[in-house]
């Protein structure tokens, strides 16, 4: 089993920043593809960004890319998302999670998942 804790969400204002934290515990494999995934009210979960296990390789969402920023601290089995010029469409509770298999933008292919963070930007 592994344990993800996700922090750093709350409130900002439109153009503003926040930086998510993700800190797995537990049987934990610094080998895995992790994912940042975002639900909204009423909406699908859905995928945002996802980075390899040496961070050489990162994956965004088209409406993130040049505004958001995955990286990951192997030593320190966490994983960060740096978040620039939010929007209020990117008010969601965000989640993160460990890659098991499939394609790597599927909530099914990941196995473990935090409890989310709630990130809400106002206009």
């Amino acid at each position: 089993q592994v344990q993800l804790v996700e922090s750093g969400g709350g409130l900002v204002q439109a153009g503003g920043s926040l930086r998510l934290s993700c800190t797995a515990s537990g049987r934990t494999s610094s080998g895995n593809y992790m994912g940042w995934f975002r639900q909204a009210p009423g909406k699908e979960r859905e995928f945002v960004a996802g980075i390899n296990w040496s961070g050489s390789s990162t994956y965004y969402v088209d409406v993130v890319k040049g505004r958001f920023t995955i990286s990951r601290e192997n030593a320190k089995n966490a994983v960060s998302l740096q978040m620039n010029d939010l929007k209020p469409e990117d008010t969601a509770v965000y989640y993160c999670a460990v890659y098991y298999d499939g394609t790597l933008t599927f909530t099914g292919s990941y196995r473990y998942w935090g409890q989310g963070t709630q990130v809400t930007v106002s206009s």
